[in-house]
């Protein structure tokens, strides 16, 4: 058993609103990354899953397309958003015969206790050292691009203000916690393990257009060559 299994739910909480005040002052300090572009290949990654199991991200794209939702920090309120859009919109995923999988920044047990709490109705992969964000090309958002509806004391994102903020969305159940400057990105990945087509957010509700996804599926799958 490895030594974050052994760790409570709470106790890795704690350790993750740590590093989100740690990296919240320290600001970006990675490139902001662009994405991997469509007709790349898609990097394989074995990642603990919500349940702790080990998976590949190549088996869920051997036989289907795959939606890969690269995710913000648990404590993050687009997080939520972008899952009551996917629950509304993941009927029309199945029916285009899209798999959506999602690579989060928590472990195990805070993947399945987030999993559980929005109602997840899919795989919750865990990439707390974000190798995987980074070779999908997804870096850090400049300042502007996670804080533009803050108020202004928040732009030079002091200790102090990250502290207050920390506290009060504690106290709501949602405390920030991971990587608050960490980008996000969806992919379209073929069965063939090609990237299709690259949603890379310009923000964090800069959410895609369903139609959109759905549409590159069908038109992708159907020029695969037969057996492929």
């Amino acid at each position: 058993m490895s030594t974050a299994e052994l760790r409570t739910l709470e106790e890795l909480t704690a350790e993750a609103e740590s590093e989100w005040l740690e990296r919240f002052t320290a600001g970006p300090t990675e490139p902001e990354g662009v994405g991997l572009r469509g007709g790349a290949a898609a990097p394989d990654f074995v990642l603990a899953d919500h349940t702790g199991a080990p998976r590949s991200l190549s088996e869920f794209w051997a036989d289907q397309t795959v939606l890969l939702m690269f995710w913000r920090h648990f404590g993050c309120g687009c997080g939520v958003d972008r899952a009551k859009r996917l629950l509304e919109e993941y009927p029309a995923y199945q029916e285009a015969g899209i798999m959506p999988v999602i690579v989060s920044q928590g472990e195990p047990a805070r993947a399945a206790a987030y999993r559980d709490q929005l109602g997840l109705p899919c795989a919750v992969l865990c990439d707390p050292d974000y190798a995987a964000y980074r070779a999908y090309g997804i870096g850090h958002w400049p300042v502007e691009r996670v804080l533009y509806d803050a108020p202004t004391e928040f732009w030079s994102h002091p200790h102090d203000v990250g502290v207050s903020f920390q506290d009060d969305r504690r106290a709501g159940g949602r405390p920030p916690v991971d990587d608050p400057w960490r980008a996000t990105a969806e992919f379209v990945i073929a069965s063939d393990g090609v990237v299709r087509m690259a949603h890379v957010y310009q923000y964090c509700e800069d959410f895609p257009e369903p139609m959109v996804l759905t549409a590159a599926a069908q038109l992708v799958e159907s020029r695969l060559p037969a057996g492929t």
